[in-house]
């Protein structure tokens, strides 16, 4: 889809969109905080708990999504 093309949609196709691109975001994040669980219950990541853990989430997030979607946008 051309960005030209996103806005000769009617407002309600881009809300019911947008609404699905969150439930995959919502769903890509569950499952890499699943995957990160597993991977410290079985040892292979040691639980820094607190912020730490949540920084190594993050750093899974983006090393997983960073070549599957790529650079959006070019400003």
């Amino acid at each position: 889809m051309r960005p030209a093309d996103w806005h000769e949609l009617s407002d309600s196709m881009q809300i019911t969109l947008s609404r699905q691109a969150l439930e995959r975001a919502a769903e890509t994040l569950a499952a890499h905080a699943e995957l990160l669980a597993r991977e410290m219950e079985g040892g292979a990541l040691l639980d820094q708990g607190g912020p730490d853990a949540l920084r190594l989430f993050a750093a899974v997030v983006r090393a997983t999504n960073a070549s599957t979607y790529g650079v959006a946008g070019n400003a």
